[in-house]
């Protein structure tokens, strides 16, 4: 008997799935994305159908009918959509949101899961001759005319560049360049997967972590614990080899879209087999394609950041998570998941081995090495002619800082700089000053909607907020007193730029940060641009202190990090040692020795001594025993509840209910502890007052029972309606 109902899950924040009746013309499959109507008004939605039945709690004439069945094939094969139901039951969300945060934007809309075709450009004869004799004046043209002259570039690269189809097309009525409509098509890979290309001798723990991987045949996590500048990529490459020999995929996740440049070059020289990209910079059509390629097996290789973990994928062989520490890898908001523990899950699921590489581990991650959880791989030694770092403290205590620049710095630095070389300045803190102060009352310009100072950005002559985003033009008159003696208190990235280009004239200085590189395409230019030499002193932060290899850098410098040392984030600590542990790996990555500065307040403080004179090593051992005392992660389990309203006192009585209902569950034994409702360390964001409340369980299957069990009351608390709160399941943020 045909089904007559199917049960739908549909993008909507509520833990349940509806039922539609399915039209006599209409045949959905399970797994497969159909079009229904939702609500009183006209709205349609696009949900995926996870069952289909002959019985529904509500009588037929109550049930609306589907509008449209839009695929004839599943969207993800049976492993994926497995570990997609036990990602919505794991991190305590909504099946349908789930679904639908896994989809590329394109299918979400409705759009026909098929490739997309793009038009590419290329130069005719006649604009080849008239590329010889040169535009005079006409530098527009010139520009796309010389972007031509390697071969042919997709339409979207032109866009990036703020060039016009009507430009491009004024080109083509004049017969220098053509346009053809190109689609993606399956075609077999070559014989010769690998590239004739030189490849690094390898050392003998690069040849055993190699090895070891390729021999394993199943499921199996590893985790390649190697220094700063060991040859971790070069291990990747040879690990995906036999893999794509096989007529395998891979799958490689980076942190941030800034490391997939470099890394995607270094992928597509080595290997014959297409390489794709997904990461949040492409537009609905990139991302459709390149996720169909990993599907129909166009790709063999897909470098991504976190979401691309959610691919189908034809033949997936092995998952490779590069940086698995960084805390980029934990989404923020709507389905809160960890793309290094989802794709632990993944690779176990398709029976696969998954490679967690890092030169400075997560202590969750080490301690599962510790333990036997994971094989455990280590590369102690910089590859090739590289050596090690040396490490310097500046007691900055009652010198005079320049735009946070000490003395013996900039001695350093002129050092480095005559002798021909790269400096890199690291500053966690963009913007030009993080507050503008009057200097006769010392009223400080704050953020009317959020618990923080506005930031003064220069260049673009305004006061920012970095939490909710509002900003302003510079104001002249204090609001305290209406003097207009204002001054900027505390350094930031354009500050830092200014007083550089002051202090060494005759070296070019560069700035990468968020505010820098808005623009496609502006990131892999200036990194291309630093490794040619182009520029001398390079200003980052965090951006640019993970996993960039730049050769002539030999001074690195590390200018305020003091407030890591004393912050109620028991994570903080971890952080501060990866991030002095990864910035100092950009020091002497080749055959020139490096330097690592670190300017403090607090040289004695226990963990910077632990850093500059031992190793990442032996400071996380020491914090897993702080962690295993004060009963924290990885040796108990967190979930983090938030909550925000328009007033403080309704979220933090909602929050008083919620822990009065976790602790009247008969789930709820010696084991848990709820600690709060407190207020959030920024209270107040976006004119919305924000406090939380900590569960702390023995093991994830108890913290998984209780909140499942928990859930429904806590919906159907009184206030629940007037407040948003969500969840957090293992938060890695507890701001």
């Amino acid at each position: 008997m045909r089904p007559t109902i199917a049960r739908v899950a549909l993008p909507v924040p509520l833990d349940k799935q509806f039922d539609y009746l399915i039209p006599s013309h209409l045949f959905p499959i399970v797994g497969g994305r159909v079009s229904v109507p939702f609500g009183f008004g006209k709205q349609t939605l696009v949900g995926i159908v996870t069952a289909m039945v002959n019985h529904s709690e509500f009588s037929q004439d109550q049930l609306k009918s589907i509008k449209a069945v839009l695929d004839d094939r599943p969207v993800w094969p049976d492993s994926l959509y497995d570990l997609l139901q036990w990602t919505s039951q794991f991190y305590q969300y909504p099946l349908g949101e789930t679904l639908a945060n896994a989809m590329p934007s394109a299918l979400r809309k409705g759009k026909v899961a098929d490739f997309t075709s793009s038009i590419e450009w290329s130069l005719t004869p006649q604009g080849r001759d008239k590329l010889m004799q040169g535009f005079g004046s006409a530098v527009k043209q010139a520009k796309v005319m010389h972007m031509l002259e390697s071969g042919p570039v997709a339409h979207q690269m032109f866009l990036d560049e703020e060039i016009t189809n009507r430009f491009l097309n004024s080109l083509q009525d004049k017969g220098w360049i053509s346009s053809q409509e190109k689609k993606p098509k399956l075609q077999p890979w070559p014989v010769n997967i690998e590239a004739a290309v030189d490849k690094p001798k390898l050392n003998q723990e690069q040849a055993i972590a190699i090895a070891t991987v390729n021999s394993h045949k199943e499921f199996g996590c590893f985790l390649l614990e190697g220094v700063t500048g060991s040859g971790k990529t070069e291990v990747y490459l040879n690990m995906i080899k036999p893999i794509l020999e096989q007529g395998r995929q891979a799958l490689v996740l980076v942190p941030e879209i800034g490391l997939t440049p470099q890394t995607i070059s270094r992928f597509r020289k080595r290997f014959n087999v297409p390489v794709e990209v997904i990461h949040s910079g492409l537009n609905d059509t990139e991302r459709l394609n390149a996720w169909l390629s990993a599907r129909d097996k166009v790709a063999g290789i897909v470098i991504g950041t976190r979401s691309a973990l959610l691919t189908p994928f034809a033949d997936l062989g092995i998952i490779i998570v590069d940086e698995e520490h960084d805390a980029s890898y934990k989404q923020q908001d709507s389905l809160r998941y960890h793309a290094r523990d989802v794709a632990v899950m993944r690779a176990n699921k398709e029976q696969i081995p998954i490679v967690l590489g890092s030169a400075t581990p997560a202590l969750e991650t080490l301690h599962n090495a510790m333990t036997g959880k994971y094989h455990h791989l280590i590369l102690s030694y910089r590859a090739g002619n590289a050596v090690p770092t040396t490490n310097k403290v500046f007691d900055v205590k009652g010198l005079y800082l320049e735009s946070g620049l000490s003395a013996p710095l900039i001695a350093e630095m002129r050092r480095h700089l005559s002798a021909g070389n790269q400096v890199m300045l690291f500053l966690n803190r963009r913007g030009f000053s993080p507050a503008l102060m009057c200097h006769d009352c010392g009223w400080i310009a704050e953020c009317k909607r959020c618990d923080a100072y506005y930031t003064y950005h220069q260049y673009s002559n305004e006061i920012r907020c970095h939490h909710c985003g509002s900003q302003q033009p510079i104001i002249h008159q204090c609001q305290g007193c209406g003097s207009t003696n204002l001054v900027t208190v505390g350094v930031g990235t354009e500050q830092l730029e200014v007083q550089l280009e002051q202090l060494f004239p005759d070296y070019k200085t560069i700035r990468i940060d968020r505010d820098s590189t808005r623009r496609k395409g502006s990131l892999e230019s200036a990194l291309s641009a630093i490794r040619k030499g182009e520029y001398q002193i390079l200003i980052g932060t965090q951006m640019l202190a993970k996993g960039h290899h730049f050769p002539d850098v030999t001074l690195v410098a590390l200018l305020d990090v003091d407030g890591s040392l004393y912050s109620s984030d028991f994570r903080a600590s971890e952080r501060l040692a990866q991030l002095f542990t990864q910035v100092a790996g950009r020091a002497g990555r080749a055959s020139k020795p490096g330097e690592v500065v670190l300017q403090t307040h607090h040289p004695e403080h226990p963990l910077l001594q632990a850093l500059l004179h031992k190793n990442y090593r032996h400071f996380a051992e020491a914090a897993l025993y702080e962690r295993q005392t004060a009963m924290l992660p990885p040796y108990t389990y967190l979930t983090l509840f938030r909550a925000e309203a328009n007033q403080s006192q309704l979220v933090e009585d909602f929050l008083r209910q919620v822990r009065h209902t976790l602790e009247a569950n008969p789930l709820f034994d010696r084991g848990c502890l709820v600690l709060g409702p407190t207020p959030a360390p920024l209270a107040k964001r976006a004119g919305k007052y924000r406090w939380q409340l900590l569960l702390q369980t023995q093991s994830r299957p108890q913290m998984q029972r209780l909140l499942a069990s928990s859930k429904a009351a806590i919906n159907m608390l009184p206030i629940a309606k007037k407040v948003r709160w969500t969840l957090d399941i293992e938060p890695q943020d507890l701001s």
